[in-house]
């Protein structure tokens, strides 16, 4: 395996951002197997702390007690849980496919940080006031009827052609595009808008990103491999993403983003005073932000990203 002691995308410190155009990764499953993991994610990306965030680093008491914050953050932590459980058992479906020892390893250890994600925000479901023996009832009751709206149907899209069809590289291009390439820039936005309010879930959003930026890469580099290998197969491929973002494009995502984001708004305009000139962005401070600028804002940059990583796939064709 290529040296790679200092890996820039595992650098917590400096972590790869989905919104600065991070989107050209080169990694293969041959550079990102099970030693490269093992090195980077839990003494680099972790640095220890298997719940993402150092035990000293806590929620505010804003976001703990009852508000317009709590009511927020809860509802998106919730969806988070069902997101990542539910993309952790679909990969299950592409590990049995597998095509070799690299890829193997690879996706057993996508498996291993879906279901990592999964635990850090359950738990942080508790570290925001739910009791423990809770925590299921209260994200089934918080985003139960967003799973079944959103994910649910994206799973049923995604599964069979893996599952049924036994497709492993139309299953990676789904899972890649249309499951995590659609959904982890708002995750990225979800880290940024919440620093000021909880550092933790913010430490736990960027070292989830910095695997997704990961994972992202890898599955890209795989399909752009197929596609180069198999021209033949490009206009099956493309159609198949033309097919899946027409479906994800049906679904009430755009309902759900305005309804967490004027909850945060409301928080927000409450606890000004704690968020100060922090930016969001560079040179937009999240205090003169609004609520259909911060969704208008995460829709741009998954419409560039996903235009970006298409094209880099070979399967430009698809954006037509």
């Amino acid at each position: 395996m290529t040296d790679l002691a200092s890996p820039p995308e595992a650098d917590f410190g400096n972590p790869p951002k989905l919104f600065d155009g991070t989107a050209d990764l080169d990694l293969t499953p041959e550079t990102a197997d099970l030693q490269y993991w093992f090195d980077t994610v839990p003494q680099r990306t972790l640095r220890g702390h298997l719940l993402g965030h150092a035990p000293d680093v806590r929620p505010t008491e804003v976001v703990r007690r009852p508000g317009p914050l709590h009511d927020a953050l809860t509802r998106e932590v919730s969806f988070r849980v069902f997101a990542e459980a539910r993309t952790a058992r679909a990969l299950g479906h592409a590990l049995l496919l597998a095509p070799t020892p690299a890829t193997f390893e690879f996706y057993a250890t996508q498996v291993i940080d879906e279901a990592r994600h999964t635990k850090a925000f359950r738990q942080h479901l508790v570290e925001l006031g739910i009791a423990p023996d809770r925590v299921e009832a209260t994200a089934e009751e918080l985003a139960g009827a967003d799973r079944d709206a959103i994910l649910i149907p994206l799973e049923d899209f995604v599964i069979p052609v893996v599952r049924d069809e036994q497709d492993f590289v139309a299953g990676i291009l789904l899972l890649t595009i249309l499951v995590e390439g659609v959904l982890a820039p708002s995750f990225e936005l979800s880290e940024r808008k919440w620093r000021p309010f909880d550092p933790a879930l913010a430490d736990i959003e960027t070292g989830a990103g910095i695997d997704e930026v990961r994972h992202l890469a890898v599955g890209g580099r795989i399909v752009r491999d197929h596609v180069a290998a198999h021209p033949e197969d490009v206009d099956r491929l493309a159609d198949l993403v033309k097919r899946g973002m027409a479906l994800m494009f049906s679904l009430p995502v755009l309902d759900q983003l305005q309804r967490w984001e004027a909850l945060f708004q409301q928080g927000l305009e409450q606890h000004a005073d704690l968020v100060g000139d922090y930016e969001i962005w560079d040179g937009r401070r999240l205090v003169d932000t609004t609520p259909d600028e911060r969704v208008q804002k995460t829709f741009e940059l998954t419409g560039l990203i996903h235009a970006t990583r298409l094209t880099g796939m070979g399967l430009g064709s698809a954006l037509g």
